[in-house]
Order: C-alpha cells, then structure tokens, then sequence
C-alpha cells in the first residue's frame, strides 16, 4: 500500500478489507505472521477462555481478582460495545489509538504476501501490545469456537471453557457434541481445563482424557453455595472462600465468577484471599444486566443473543420480579440467530414485545425479524425502525415500577447504551 492509515477509524476499514472472507477459520496464517513478528507467550502466564455464553464476564472476573493481587494484567475480548479499544486492555484501561495504530503497523511490517481476518488483525495486535507490556497474566476470550480460532496459537497455561450450548451452528455443528469438539481445541496436554458447567458435552471430556489435561468441573470439583442474601461460598476440596455477590447482576454471574477463582486457582501462582473477594466484587463489564433508571422504569441491557442466554435472562427476571409490575422487551438479532428459540425462552417473562431493525453485516429490519417469529410470543410486537425508536415507544408505554429488557445482540446493547448513556 503506497500511505497505511492515519487514524484508528482508517485502519479499521483497512483491516476489514484485506481478506476476502469476513471469518475464515484455521490458525496456518495467523500463526505464520505471529512467527515473523517474533512473538511468544504474551505474559509469565497466560489463561484462555472459550465457551458459548459468560466468556466476557468471566474475563471480568479473572482480570479483576489478578488486578487485585497486585498483577499486571492483559484481557483481550470480542466484540467491542462502543469502542475497539475496548477490545484490548492492559492494567485495567483500554489500548489507546496510538498503540493500536502502531501493533497495526508492526503486523503490516510483518506479514508479506499472507491475508489476514479483521479478527486476526486483532488478536495479533494484542498479542504484540501484551509481549511489550511486561504482564504477569494474559487473559484471551476465543471469538468462535476454539480449535480453529486465531487466540488458538498462544499455549496456555489453563483453559477455560465456560458453557457449551447451539451458536454460530454454520460454523460449529447442529448439536453439543459436534459444538464441545470445537471448544475443546483450546484445552492443552496436561494442563488443566476449568469447565463451568457440571454437565459438559462428552466430546469436551473424551479430548481432556485424550490429551491427559486435568478437568476441574464445576459443580463436581469445585461449588458454589448461598450462604444468605449477601454471601455466597466457593469451595473446593483444600480450599473455602466466603464472598459477597458480584457487582454485576444475574444468577449466571455467581457461576462465572466461581469459574474464574478455579481459573486462579489452577496456576502454579498463589493468590491472597482478599483478592478474591476484592475482585469478585470489582468487576465491571457493560452489557450483562446493565441498569438505568428512567422515571422509575428499570431498563436492563445485555447482549444475549441465543437461546441459552435468553434462558439466563427469564431466571434473572422471575427471580427480581416485583408483583404487579409488567416486563416488556426490545429485542433486535442478527438474521444467524435462533431468534424463535430466544423469545421461547423468554415468553413466561416478557408481557410485551417490540422489534428493532439493526443495520451492517448480518442484520436485518424488525419485520424480517417478525417474519420469523411466527407462532411466537413476539409474534404481534410493535415494530420500529431502530433499537433507539423502539426504546423511546417502549419507556413511553411502560410505567413506573415496570421493567424493560433491551437485548438480542452485541449490536443491539450498543445502540441502547448510546441511547441511554449518550456520553458513555
């Protein structure tokens, strides 16, 4: 190229245009490019998350209690809510224009004739931003998948695969089994894998034994109980912590945190308990349950995007909600999406819909999005054009003491949040 880009926003579009397919799984080119850019491990120690829903929130949750310790910390997730520079983040602040700019340039200096995905772009800057930062712990959210993912390339030191459940089918497989083998590509010969559910597929299970990696399960290895409305205790055989509930809201996230104590707990680096408990109350991360208070409306924001998520969502609204008061949704997906199986999920919670239209790569208008929800609880909602028309119908609808769920995607909370929190 005779001029590379000047800013942040020109190398965006740059990078979405160098490789003819938006995702394009296998690990040869971005591993060939790492090697030319001389990288190794990003940190003394490194954790990887994969798994179908909660990896964000997880990331959080092991960022934080590392950060708490004292660590130097590197979290690399996807996608990005507002900014890409939320997608990179050393000791707690996002990477700045300028060093993703210069990662940018270091990778182009790098990679010859060899393509690469936008995603693949991504992950190789941050793995060039942490190898200069000094980290003790790196911590990397796999972006589809797992086997085949570009975050693939870095041998951890513990994986971490929170959930298996149907997403990005296209890509994965129809069932759980076909989905665990993908995540599974992440575990690494004996090391240990934190798994986060008691009962993951058997092809997740069968790759651990094959590879003789330690699985540590939830619920079977380590547990996380109620103690009273404000604590909760996480154990295992050696070890007991008594914590206070996340910050961040949901029944899933006590879940996610317990993952990523055992996360910590699984390196060969001991943590004070104060960390934990610090951490587990510290962290922060947008779009999972976020709240904000309009005249006395609650309007609570997340990503979730497929039927497992949605099925976290009712829990979390049957277990807040208040007699007498209405919950009403705006939901807006992307056309890959199991869209029906989401509101099914949710259709004992949610007195009345609206659909959102989303605009970019994979989108869709409200009454695509209606079209296929025939037979649906969603079936009958108000449509309207954009996530923000439908926010403002939907608060002028609700009354003080009812609560609106804005959700469906990454795309969608983003839209909220602007809305909502215009200068966030």
């Amino acid at each position: 190229m005779p001029q590379r880009p000047l800013t942040l926003s020109d190398w965006l579009s740059y990078i979405e245009q160098q490789h003819p397919a938006t995702i394009d799984m296998g690990l040869d080119r971005v591993r060939t490019v790492a090697q030319a850019m001389g990288l190794g491990a990003p940190a003394e120690r490194s954790i990887v998350v994969g798994g179908t829903n909660g990896k964000g929130s997880t990331v959080a949750f092991i960022e934080a209690i590392a950060r708490a310790a004292g660590w130097k910390v590197g979290a690399y997730t996807s996608p990005h809510l507002l900014r890409y520079n939320e997608r990179v983040r050393i000791d707690g602040e996002d990477a700045s224009d300028e060093a993703l700019m210069a990662a940018f340039n270091a990778i182009e200096d790098a990679r010859g004739d060899t393509t690469l995905t936008y995603f693949e772009y991504g992950t190789l800057a941050a793995l060039h931003l942490f190898a200069q930062a000094g980290l003790d712990l790196a911590v990397l959210e796999v972006g589809l998948g797992g086997r085949l993912d570009a975050v693939n390339i870095v041998d951890s030191d513990v994986a971490v695969i929170t959930t298996v459940d149907i997403d990005h089918s296209d890509w994965l497989g129809e069932d759980r089994e076909a989905i665990g083998t993908e995540k599974a590509g992440i575990i690494r010969g004996w090391k240990p894998v934190i798994l986060g559910e008691i009962d993951p597929p058997s092809s997740v299970l069968a790759r651990a034994y094959l590879v003789g990696a330690n699985a540590i399960r939830g619920g079977s290895d380590f547990f996380a109980d109620d103690i009273d409305g404000e604590r909760w205790r996480w154990r295992d055989v050696g070890f007991r912590l008594e914590l206070p509930y996340p910050t961040l809201r949901g029944p899933i996230q006590r879940a996610n945190a317990a993952t990523a104590i055992a996360a910590l707990r699984a390196l060969d680096r001991p943590l004070p308990r104060t960390a934990f408990i610090q951490g587990v109350a510290a962290a922060r991360i947008r779009g999972r349950l976020q709240a904000f208070d309009r005249d006395g409306v609650e309007v609570l924001v997340d990503v979730g995007h497929n039927p497992q998520a949605a099925r976290e969502l009712a829990g979390a609204l049957k277990a807040a909600r208040v007699a007498g008061s209405s919950t009403l949704a705006v939901f807006a997906a992307l056309q890959d999406k199991d869209a029906a199986g989401v509101v099914d999920a949710l259709a004992d919670q949610v007195q009345q819909w609206h659909l959102a239209g989303l605009a970019g790569a994979r989108a869709q208008s409200a009454g695509e999005l209606q079209a296929r929800l025939d037979g649906t609880a969603a079936a009958g909602a108000t449509l309207h054009a954009t996530v923000a028309d439908a926010l403002q119908h939907a608060l002028q609808q609700a009354k003080a003491g009812d609560r609106l769920l804005v959700f469906g995607s990454f795309h969608t909370a983003a839209e909220a949040l602007q809305t909502l929190d215009p200068g966030t």
